[in-house]
């Protein structure tokens, strides 16, 4: 961690050189133009309760959509509660007519992760915006997690009775195999890891029954709905990747994170295969805590052993065939001030407020600077501001945070290498959950999940 008279003295002055304003939605336009051509855009959050990184984010993703054709975006959600929204801003049959009521049935803790007043402003946006637009240039709405197991499970199996059931015996051995673990994920993981019989060979022959090809959205016309064939397989991959979640869970290490990011990056290279055009993959907007997109191997987290989505979808994607960035990654950072987190795993969503940052911090160095808000785009040449080349402590605040143990939130970050822009403000507030009442009656199911 950086100390008193530590790296992050001095800078001061470099970072007013270095911002850009950051006060009005065509602020971004510096951004947009370093965007420019990339396929896939990655933008981050340094905490999952704040209100300006959920309204910033929103608004360069409104951007993005409306100006550059982006038609997917794909949140650190799980796959079937993400699809209901998406159902509902693409305006699909039988779906909810506002997107509020599908971000208000979230039941898995946190719920105030996307069941918020922030994503309920944007969802109502992008489904009014779908509604003047045909069913296959509509920009859909997706989770990328990997912790839905029981809920992808049943999906699947529904789907498989009503449209191919010549596989649903294989989908039922896949259900009978986790049935004795009570639908608790974590049991299944700690079970076999007393008693090594998972159920890892249930669950790919499933996949190998599902892991046909899929026909691209702009591909319609056949027999079937190809989205719902894809959203079968999706919830097929993602039974597959929680199951090997929950096993490397109980062994600890960086296997577990590393399954989790894998499962991202793969179910993103699948959207974008899937809204793929003439022109190209579709081109798609990421929404994740910074830990997740910020490329890992400017961080600690690779001596560690971590790969994450942001460094996958660099090495995946990097350039096109002219030398242009096809992934471009967002980071937030932020000072003081207040947030919804919750004190421990599964507990109650508090308002909480984040301390000053710790001094010779990333954090720090802005703050000193007394820029109130700021848009950093990293430049191109080689001469760059010391604080987006030197090695600094970055915040990163999850669903559970301790404001006493604030020390220990930050990761060592080289700025220049983990971001190729970042949003920055000095003071911060919380967002507005759905479900607060909710939540503190303890009534919320409580899953285990990271940053």
């Amino acid at each position: 961690m950086p100390r008193p008279g530590g790296p992050g003295d001095g800078m001061a002055g470099e970072v007013v050189g270095a911002a850009l304003p950051l006060e009005y939605e065509d602020d971004l336009g510096p951004l947009m133009d370093r965007i420019g051509t990339a396929r896939c855009v990655l933008i981050g959050e340094a905490s999952h309760g704040t209100h300006e990184y959920y309204a910033w984010r929103a608004a360069l993703t409104r951007r993005l959509v409306a100006e550059r054709g982006f038609s997917i975006v794909a949140v650190e959600g799980d796959w079937p509660d993400c699809r209901r929204v998406g159902r509902s801003v693409t305006l699909a049959p039988g779906s909810a007519d506002d997107p509020r009521a599908a971000l208000d049935a979230y039941e898995r803790w946190p719920t105030w992760m996307w069941a918020n007043e922030e994503t309920v402003k944007f969802c109502r946006w992008l489904r009014d915006r779908n509604a003047g637009l045909p069913p296959g240039e509509r920009t859909g709405f997706y989770g990328l997690d990997v912790y839905s197991l029981w809920e992808s499970l049943r999906a699947v199996i529904d789907y498989l009775a009503e449209h191919r059931p010549e596989y649903l015996a294989t989908a039922l051995e896949a259900y009978r195999c986790f049935e004795p673990h009570g639908a608790d994920p974590q049991a299944y993981g700690w079970n076999t890891g007393l008693v090594p019989r998972g159920c890892e060979e249930e669950i790919l022959a499933l996949l190998t029954r599902l892991r046909r090809p899929v026909a691209p959205r702009t591909g319609r016309g056949g027999t079937g709905d190809p989205m719902a064939e894809f959203d079968a397989r999706q919830n097929a991959e993602v039974a597959a990747g929680a199951e090997r979640y929950y096993r490397a869970m109980i062994g600890g290490g960086p296997e577990s994170w590393n399954v989790r990011d894998v499962h991202m990056a793969d179910t993103l290279d699948r959207l974008m295969e899937f809204h793929a055009s003439p022109a190209g993959p579709g081109r798609a907007v990421v929404w994740a805590h910074n830990t997740h997109v910020g490329d890992a191997r400017a961080t600690d987290m690779a001596a560690a052993g971590m790969v994450n989505l942001g460094q996958l979808a660099r090495e995946r994607h990097g350039r096109d065939e002219h030398g242009r960035d096809q992934v471009v990654v967002v980071g937030f950072a932020g000072g003081p001030g207040e947030m919804i987190a919750a004190p421990r795993w599964g507990a109650p969503m508090e308002v909480m407020h984040a301390p000053p940052p710790v001094h010779g911090s990333l954090e720090a160095v802005l703050a000193e600077s007394e820029l109130h808000r700021g848009l950093f785009v990293v430049p191109p040449e080689e001469d760059k501001p010391a604080f987006l080349t030197r090695t600094l402590g970055h915040r990163a605040i999850g669903v559970v945070y301790d404001p006493d143990a604030d020390r220990r939130h930050y990761v060592p970050t080289r700025l220049a290498d983990r971001y190729d822009a970042l949003c920055w403000f000095r003071a911060t507030s919380a967002l507005q959950p759905l479900h607060l009442e909710a939540a503190r009656r303890g009534e919320l199911e409580t899953m285990p999940t990271g940053v």
